[in-house]
């Protein structure tokens, strides 16, 4: 067997989430699942992470244990290409050391969320949050308050099952890119719907409906203001560092 770290990306509006789920349920890893043993390939494969459903990732990494007989790691991307398009794309396949683990191996993960308050376009809902106009000089203000490490009990969807909720954010911005906003994050984790949920109170300083001495006090666990995450059509996996 050949351990190998796959990098792909995928359009998340086509499924139901990342995650295995019952036959006949469309997740990018049923999915995966069908395309590899096509091939030959029975063999568990563990993801950096599981992303929500309608949640996009322009580089998600798997690593995998796959038959010997397919050394020519070239063609084995272009045949899992063939048959995972159009929603599905391997970017990359290199191999890795016997003990690599795609998840636990994991350093750091970058996130981006886009909006816009432009005219909507049908064609680009599905990977965009248009929204109203918002303030972008207190967005700016406001985003780098997340910095550092916290504890985002206030910032994870109810009923997780995650019992530590400290994590640390080396990284928040915003800015503007085109006709479009971008909220970035670079974490070493996240809870469950973290990032919708900064997002959604970010959005909401921006409306006007809250300030950012409000963000602090959520974020110190005085008080919890916003409990209603944005949609996760804006939501991408973007980088993931080992």
């Amino acid at each position: 067997m050949i351990r190998v770290k796959m990098y792909i990306s995928y359009d998340g509006s086509h499924f139901y989430g990342f995650q295995v789920q019952n036959s006949g349920v469309r997740t990018v890893a049923n999915r995966l699942y069908e395309v590899f043993r096509s091939l030959g390939i029975d063999t568990p494969f563990e993801a950096s992470g599981r992303t929500d459903r309608g949640v996009h990732a322009t580089m998600q990494v798997l690593s995998i244990d796959i038959p010997s007989f397919w050394y020519d790691l070239e063609k084995l991307r272009m045949h899992i290409n063939q048959k995972a398009l159009p929603h599905i794309y391997v970017r990359r396949i290199k191999r890795t050391v016997s003990d690599f683990h795609a998840r636990y191996d994991a350093k750091r993960r970058a996130y981006r969320y886009i909006v816009s308050y432009k005219e909507p376009s049908v064609f680009m809902t599905p990977y965009v949050l248009f929204t109203q106009k918002f303030d972008v000089n207190a967005i700016h203000e406001a985003v780098k308050v997340f910095e550092g490490e916290h504890d985002f009990t206030f910032f994870a969807k109810t009923g997780s099952d995650t019992t530590d909720f400290v994590r640390e954010i080396y990284r928040a911005r915003f800015y503007r890119y085109g006709n479009f906003y971008v909220f970035g994050f670079e974490a070493n984790g996240y809870v469950r719907s973290q990032i919708r949920l900064m997002v959604s109170f970010l959005l909401k300083i921006g409306y006007g409906k809250f300030r950012k001495e409000d963000l602090k006090e959520q974020l110190a666990l005085k008080q919890c203001y916003v409990r209603d995450p944005v949609a996760p059509n804006g939501l991408y996996l973007t980088r993931i560092w080992y």
